[in-house]
């Protein structure tokens, strides 16, 4: 299996190459150069089976022969081992027609988990001959840095560098990335946006004196493989269903609802894919009117989707284009250069038949969780409640018809003051952080400056080169 920038200057990759990079070197996106087939007898006989088991099979499709699937076995029951649910991702019966997947039983409460855990397993595995580790740099606008720091701290072969908006994020969301002891493992609260933490690692990404320094290495949601990891939630979720679905996705980054539309293109029978936002609404206005305009972030109880450029929606652009990468780097140079686009009219029409999208405001997402606590004695965190107020609009409007799944992303003892405020009830912590508030944090504040972030990098790497 090969991979391809969606701008198209870069040379093919194979897995263990896309399994610890972020941005091609043209500032495109890695995709499979074609998509791999789960035939529907294999993802039929999903059901029942371990989710680590179900895991190896599907990322054995995008490895080709490189890794073997029993290694693939193995280091999946490790990345799962600390779960606490069984099933790791389980389905939750709201009404008939109505699923909740929660995916927040890992490690730091968050859907993150599923994939990062699993992506440390194959960072061990790409490096293993590497001659020095990697210097993983990420934004996280709440949630992938926790998950990203719990999965590789302590890794011999990794360090971490993180970036989160300071202020911006719920202390939970924040204590979990901040009170892990290891020296492998740097948190950076930037004076700004997620927006800015993003465009800050991009910049970095593509500077050719850092990457002579350090050998760079992405594990947000640009990670090809990372997406290709949330794939597997899919092909359970529709086993343990037994028919297809429509799947409802809170989204801010546009990775995790891409990852179904990646399970679909793998031969997965999926109804309709939701695009669940918040007030940062740039994604249901892109899908809907076709114009790509990013306004002023505002700050909202679900930060996690509280973003106006949504890095992965250029692997949708590319997909939707036909995989023209000329015509689509050309519409990321226009974007660059006028920080707007209109997407090409067929572009939009590809798009919008397999994805409808709607926004939920705060009025609405409290009255969600104060209900969704009412009427079906179920407490849910802001993000889910998202997704939830979504359905509701898009059945209303007969966009979604028949069984739908909702993904629930983090627990809500993540945004404790957002859950009480809105159901009168604060979500308890599982006993594992009942200490958390007392345990010291460690991070260190910077501008939202590139070259502020290079030079702390280059300072505290492990693994820096001194060049020049």
């Amino acid at each position: 299996m090969k991979y391809i920038s969606t701008r198209g200057a870069s040379p093919e990759i194979s897995f263990r190459r896309a399994v610890v990079s972020g941005l091609a070197p043209d500032g495109g996106l890695y995709m499979p150069a074609a998509w791999p087939a789960a035939p529907d007898r294999q993802a039929k006989n999903f059901a029942g089976m371990a989710f680590g088991d179900v895991a190896a099979e599907v990322i054995s499709l995008f490895a080709g022969d490189e890794i073997s699937q029993s290694e693939l076995r193995e280091r999946a029951a490790r990345a799962y081992a600390p779960f606490e649910a069984p099933e790791t991702a389980p389905l939750r019966a709201l009404d008939d027609d109505l699923h909740v997947l929660e995916l927040f039983h890992g490690p730091t409460l968050a859907f993150k988990d599923v994939a990062m855990r699993m992506l440390a397993e194959l960072y061990d595995w790409a490096l293993a001959d590497a001659p020095r580790g990697k210097t993983i740099l990420g934004a996280t606008s709440g949630d992938t840095g926790g998950a990203a720091i719990h999965a590789f701290a302590h890794s011999p072969r990794a360090e971490v560098f993180i970036l989160h908006p300071k202020g911006r994020i719920s202390d939970v969301q924040r204590r979990i990335m901040t009170t892990t002891d290891a020296d492998n493992v740097f948190n950076i609260a930037v004076d700004g946006s997620f927006d800015d933490c993003q465009r800050i690692v991009k910049t970095l990404f593509a500077d050719r004196d850092l990457a002579a320094s350090v050998d760079l290495g992405g594990v947000n949601s640009i990670n090809w493989v990372r997406l290709a990891v949330q794939t597997v939630y899919y092909f359970t979720a529709t086993a343990s269903l037994g028919k297809p679905a429509s799947f409802i996705v809170p989204t801010g980054n546009f990775g995790d609802v891409f990852a179904g539309y990646a399970a679909m293109r793998m031969g997965l029978a999926v109804n309709k894919l939701g695009v669940a936002v918040n007030t940062n609404d740039i994604m249901r206005r892109v899908l809907t009117t076709g114009v790509y305009a990013p306004a002023n972030t505002v700050a909202t109880t679900s930060p996690s989707m509280d973003i106006q450029v949504a890095s992965n929606f250029e692997r949708l652009l590319f997909e939707a284009s036909g995989r023209d990468s000329q015509a689509l780097a050309n519409l990321m140079a226009e974007f660059a250069a006028a920080g707007r686009f209109t997407t090409p009219e067929p572009w939009l029409r590809n798009m919008q038949q397999m994805f409808v999208a709607e926004a939920a405001d705060e009025a609405a997402v409290r009255q969600k969780i104060a209900e969704t606590l009412r009427e079906k004695d179920y407490l849910i965190d802001p993000h889910t409640a998202v997704g939830l107020v979504v359905y509701d609009r898009l059945k209303a409007q007969g966009l979604i018809k028949g069984p739908a799944v909702c993904l629930s992303t983090a627990h809500p003892a993540k945004f404790p003051d957002a859950v009480r405020d809105a159901a009168g009830r604060r979500p308890d912590l599982p006993e594992r952080f009942a200490d958390l508030h007392e345990r010291a944090e460690s991070m260190v504040d910077a501008p939202a400056d590139a070259d502020a972030i290079k030079r702390f990098v280059l300072e505290r790497s492990r693994f820096c080169v001194k060049t020049g």
